[in-house]
């Protein structure tokens, strides 16, 4: 029985597991073994709600052992931290509880085909201070160590007397693309509710400053132009002090410094620029490791095979796949799952040496979302020749049904159609934000 082993269980990597379990575990045609360091599942767009406080991580959390039970396949939790190609073997580091006991031990698991989706991490270029003094939002823990940090900081905020002309609480983002600029108007909406939580200090316009800074000339600058504005344009509507064409080049416990020569004071630094492969991918295999770019990505081939391993594929935002135009797939969580749905089809013909055309990247558009004020996007294909835009009313449906869509791919019809029903109940008794 051939033994597949999906290292990583994001969006895409769980997606993939899921579905093979569904058309080969269940069959019993192929083992399934997913592996990952933690034990559940954040669908990752979610991170700047989860940072702000604005949704329950228990009512959106996938449990990975829960998940293989249900859908024919094996978890086993670990941090890939080798690989052995001749013997086909990857080693797991052992994992320890909060208290540093040992959970599991440093395990070896063999494979016949290995798939890599271990996703990004945030980059902060090497710039001085960022690593102390910044929370890079990249993943469940640390977003849920900035929703800490800001509840503190909101407490603390309540004693210290106020500034005249200032707020009590500044929160600087570092990154104008959709994390940072998701994150702000998050935010923005996060301070009015807490005021209804006690901290009736903290307003959003008076008492929270939240400032915006990004390197390149416009904010969102990998979608259109058009979007960057609408963006803009709602951001100045919430106050959110917004710096375009300004590089940090040093962070301090409560600053900002950029290359102009401009400071920015901060309570509560976000990291939300660049991203980069995991640097362990750069060394993976020892001796003879895999090929990478510099940013730590695997490179692979048409098919999502590393090209040089063919037993090994690697996918999502820690691959690097060129298409037949000789674009580049774009680091997005639509790629992914796109990627996660090619393999699902190809990894069972290229095991039987049969030729599967390569991956193409449709590029379906980008949705923002403003949190409870707007969104913004653009849809393309076959709707359209070209690019739709739309923002709005209709842009939060198509962000919500982005979200809907991953849940199916992951559940089927009627366990998301009972999750959105237990989303509604929770809206009428739980609190509208995370207070601990």
């Amino acid at each position: 029985m051939q033994r597949i082993v999906i290292v990583g269980g994001g969006a895409g990597g769980l997606a993939l597991a899921t579905q093979l379990g569904k058309r080969l575990g269940k069959k019993g045609l192929a083992e399934i073994t997913l592996v990952d360091a933690a034990r559940t599942h954040v669908w990752k767009p979610l991170l700047h709600q989860l940072a702000a406080g604005s949704f329950d991580t228990h009512a959106e959390e996938i449990e990975y052992l829960a998940q293989a039970r249900w859908n024919h396949f094996k978890f086993r939790l670990g941090r890939l931290e080798g690989l052995d190609r001749s013997t086909k073997t990857l080693r797991l580091a052992a994992s320890h509880d909060k208290a540093g006991r040992e959970i599991t031990p440093i395990q070896q698991l063999a494979y016949d085909t290995l798939v890599i989706a271990v996703g990004s991490q945030t980059n902060d270029f090497g710039t001085p201070g960022a690593d102390e003094h910044t929370i890079k939002l990249d993943s469940p823990q640390a977003a849920k160590r900035f929703n800490d940090l800001l509840i503190n900081a909101c407490l603390r905020a309540q004693t210290v007397p106020r500034n005249a002309g200032s707020g009590r609480l500044t929160v600087a983002i570092i990154g104008g693309g959709a994390t940072g600029v998701e994150l702000a108007a998050e935010l923005h909406a996060s301070a009015k509710v807490l005021a209804n939580y006690g901290f009736d200090h903290i307003h959003p316009e008076k008492d929270l400053q939240i400032v915006l800074v990004e390197a390149a000339p416009r904010l969102l600058a990998q979608l259109p132009e058009r979007l960057s504005d609408s963006a803009l344009r709602e951001l100045r509507k919430l106050a959110i002090e917004v710096h375009t064409n300004e590089r940090v080049v040093e962070v301090t416990a409560d600053s900002l410094k950029m290359a102009s020569g401009k400071v920015i004071s901060s309570s509560l630094s976000v990291w939300a620029a660049g991203v980069k492969a995991a640097e362990f991918l750069r060394t993976l295999g020892g001796d003879d490791p895999l090929e990478t770019t510099r940013l730590n990505q695997l490179v692979v081939n048409g098919n999502l095979q590393s090209t040089r391993d063919a037993n090994i594929y690697a996918f999502g935002d820690c691959a690097a796949c060129q298409q037949p135009d000789g674009t580049w797939v774009p680091p997005r969580a639509q790629a992914a799952y796109q990627q996660a749905m090619y393999l699902v089809k190809a990894l069972p013909l290229l095991q039987q040496g049969q030729a599967v055309a390569p991956f193409v990247f449709r590029d379906q558009g980008s949705l923002v979302s403003l949190s409870e004020y707007s969104s913004v996007g653009s849809l393309m294909g076959s709707l359209t020749k070209g690019s739709f835009f739309i923002e709005g009313q209709l842009a939060k449906i198509m962000y919500w049904a982005l979200h809907k869509q991953h849940q199916l791919a992951l559940g089927g019809w009627k366990k998301t159609a009972l999750i959105t029903l237990s989303e509604m109940i929770d809206r009428t008794y739980r609190p509208r934000i995370k207070l601990h």
